[in-house]
C-alpha cells in the first residue's frame, strides 16, 4: 500500500472492525438461525436437513397464530400507552421549563427509575397490584369495591403496564430531542399570524416532532415484539408472546420450532420498522 493510495483505503480500513463485528455477532448468527429453522425435529431430536415443516406448523396451528396476534396487541397498546404519557412529558420539558439546565436535571431525573434492574421494577408491581396489594387495599377500604380486582395481575394489563414502565423512557428520549430541535422563531411567527395553541401545535410542533415519535415508535416496536421476561413476571402463565412462545421452545429443546419463530418474528419486526420509516422520514433526527 503506497502512501497515495491511503486517502482512498482510509474509509474502508477505518470501517473494517465495525464490520466485522457486526458480520461476527449478527450477521452470521442470524444466518445459522435460519439454517436451523429448516432443520427436522421429530419431537425429542433435530436432524441437520431441509424441510418446510417448521414454517409450515406455524402458520398452520391455531395456538401459534394467536400467540402472534396477542403479540402485536401487546405492541400497540404499549406503543399507545407510552407515546400518550411520554410526548406529555417531553413537551413539559421542551416548552414549559424556561432554562436549559433544569430541562437537562428534569430529563435525567426521567431515567434513574431505569437504573435498576428490569426484573425489580417488575417485581416491585407485586404488593402494589395483587390481590392483597395497596391499590385493592385501598380501593376496598374507601367503598368503591367489594372484592379485590384479580385482572391487576397476571393478566394482559399487568404486562403491558409493566412493559409501559420498562419502557417509556425510550419514547420520551427520542421525542423530546426532536422538540428541543424545533426553532422557536416558528412557534412565535404561528402566533404572530393568529394561530391558536392547538393550531400552532397541530401545525407546527407535531409535524416537526414526527421524527421523534417514529424513532420512539421502532424501540417500543423491537423491545415489545421480543419480550418474554415481563410476559412471565406480570402475566403470571395467564398471558402468552411469540418471545416467551420461543423461549419455551429453546427450554424443552426444540431448536428449529424456535429458530423458525424467530426469523419469522424477525421478518415481521423489520416490515414493521420499515414500514415506520416510509411514513416518517428520520434522517434529519440522526
Amino acid at each position: 500500500m503506497t502512501v497515495k493510495s491511503w486517502p482512498t483505503l482510509k474509509p474502508y480500513v477505518l470501517a473494517a472492525p465495525q464490520t466485522v463485528l457486526l458480520l461476527t455477532f449478527l450477521v452470521i448468527p442470524i444466518l445459522l438461525i435460519g439454517v436451523v429453522s429448516f432443520w427436522e425435529f421429530n419431537g425429542y431430536s433435530m436432524t441437520p436437513a431441509f424441510t418446510l415443516n417448521n414454517y409450515i406448523g406455524i402458520f398452520t396451528s391455531d395456538v401459534t397464530l394467536k400467540t402472534y396476534l396477542n403479540t402485536f396487541k401487546f405492541v400497540g397498546l404499549v406503543w399507545l400507552s407510552t407515546l400518550m404519557i411520554g410526548y406529555p412529558v417531553a413537551y413539559f420539558l421542551s416548552f414549559h421549563v424556561p432554562k436549559l439546565q433544569w430541562q437537562v436535571l428534569l430529563f435525567l431525573l426521567c431515567t434513574i427509575p431505569f437504573w435498576t434492574s428490569n426484573i425489580i421494577r417488575m417485581i416491585s408491581w407485586v404488593p402494589l397490584l395483587g390481590k392483597e396489594g395497596l391499590v385493592n387495599q385501598l380501593l376496598m377500604g374507601t367503598g368503591l369495591i367489594q372484592q379485590p380486582l384479580e385482572f391487576l395481575l397476571y393478566s394482559d394489563f399487568a404486562v403491558v403496564l409493566g412493559m409501559t414502565h420498562l419502557y417509556i423512557i425510550f419514547m420520551i428520549a427520542p421525542i423530546f430531542n426532536s422538540l428541543m430541535r424545533i426553532d422557536r422563531n416558528l412557534v412565535t411567527a404561528a402566533e404572530d399570524m393568529g394561530a391558536s395553541g392547538f393550531g400552532v401545535f397541530k401545525e407546527v410542533i407535531l409535524p416537526l416532532s414526527a421524527p421523534g415519535i417514529a424513532i420512539g415508535s421502532i424501540f417500543i416496536v423491537t423491545l415489545v415484539m421480543g419480550e418474554f421476561v415481563t410476559v412471565r413476571l406480570m402475566g403470571g402463565g395467564q398471558a402468552a408472546s411469540i418471545g416467551k412462545l420461543i423461549q419455551t421452545q429453546i427450554g424443552s429443546v426444540q431448536y428449529p420450532l424456535a429458530a423458525a419463530n424467530a426469523m419469522v418474528l424477525l421478518i415481521v419486526t423489520l416490515m414493521l420498522v420499515i414500514t415506520i420509516l416510509r411514513v416518517v422520514n428520520i434522517r434529519k433526527e440522526l
